[in-house]
């Protein structure tokens, strides 16, 4: 069945939308569906273990968000860093565009600048700074790229974060994996539950909308990701696998896909996740509730089914559940 973009909307209070984390982290609400009965359970994150399979194999983001958004004269020049092409060049997205034209030095303080070397038809610059940019006058100016959805609030720059964060690269937090604490890791570790991490930098086009009312014509945004030697054998010989979010299930599918098993690799994927989507290295799914027409929701809906992603959605909202990155949870089994 084909499915159109109207098809993957739905009506959210603002209200919904949490703009700070639980606290602590594991008092989250929790729900829990079934996909073999259809029930719907609601607990709290710090049962998760009440719920988990035995034998499963935890699949864990280790992806540590950068503070990439840089805010100048009280937040009136913005330079979101995008990837570093060497020591002083940047692609970024940049505010206001009219400051930033090709050619031209932009002052954006006594000390620092950035010369405007190219712009690419989506209006990405390709910028040269001065002084580059690991120096110590770019400090104050850095900040954690909250989702537009959240109000810039520095303070919360370490919630931004799950505990495992390692290795630095994402522009989004995976936002599943904010829901554990270092208690909660250590009680499902004493359960004898494994632990596998991979690497997926989280790019910006994870809230890139959907623009083409037929979905299939969507063009998927790319992400790099990578799995180490000893988590490709963790993963090989594991009976049962929960993806923690969204961005492990892509590891997750795309290194099957293409290697029709589990290796040592690093690379870029850009796949696309929708309804009619055959999971074969998914068994489980923990999750936060998504963006209406996003393709996050896409991927529940390819997994759940979609009449059942329209149910736990739902009810989500009539159970007042909070949306979103400093949202609540779902586990699907």
């Amino acid at each position: 069945m084909s499915y159109q973009l109207s098809d993957f909307d739905f009506d959210l209070p603002d209200e919904m939308i949490a703009q700070k984390p639980a606290q602590p982290r594991d008092h989250a609400r929790l729900l829990v569906y079934d996909r073999e009965t259809g029930n719907i359970a609601d607990d709290r994150f710090y049962n998760l273990l009440e719920y988990l399979p035995t034998n499963t194999t935890l699949v864990l983001n280790n992806s540590k968000v950068e503070k990439c958004r840089l805010l100048f004269d009280e937040g009136k020049k913005e330079i979101f860093v995008l990837d570093a092409v060497n020591n002083t060049t940047i692609r970024a997205l940049v505010r206001p565009g009219k400051k930033f034209k090709k050619g031209r030095t932009v002052e954006l303080t006594d000390t620092i600048s950035a010369k405007v070397l190219d712009i690419d038809e989506e209006g990405i610059r390709t910028l040269e700074l001065n002084p580059s940019l690991g120096k110590p006058a770019y400090n104050e100016h850095k900040h954690t790229p909250f989702p537009p959805y959240i109000e810039q609030d520095e303070s919360l720059s370490e919630e931004y974060q799950t505990v495992y964060a390692q290795d630095l690269g994402s522009k989004a937090a995976p936002t599943a994996g904010l829901h554990f604490t270092d208690e909660l890791l250590e009680k499902i570790e004493e359960q004898g539950i494994e632990e596998a991490e991979v690497t997926l930098h989280v790019g910006l086009g994870t809230f890139a909308p959907v623009k083409t009312e037929t979905i299939e014509e969507h063009t998927m945004h790319s992400e790099w990701f990578e799995i180490t030697k000893n988590t490709a054998q963790q993963l090989n010989s594991a009976t049962h696998r929960t993806a923690v979010g969204t961005t492990s299930v892509r590891v997750l599918e795309s290194c099957l896909k293409k290697y029709d098993r589990f290796r040592a690799t690093d690379m870029d994927t850009d796949i696309f996740i929708r309804p009619g989507f055959e999971f074969q290295a998914t068994d489980a799914l923990i999750t936060n509730f998504h963006l209406p027409k996003s393709t996050l929701l896409m991927l529940v809906a390819a997994f759940t089914g979609y009449e059942e992603m329209r149910k736990i959605y739902q009810h989500a909202i009539d159970e007042e559940y909070r949306f979103y990155s400093f949202g609540d949870a779902m586990l699907i089994l």
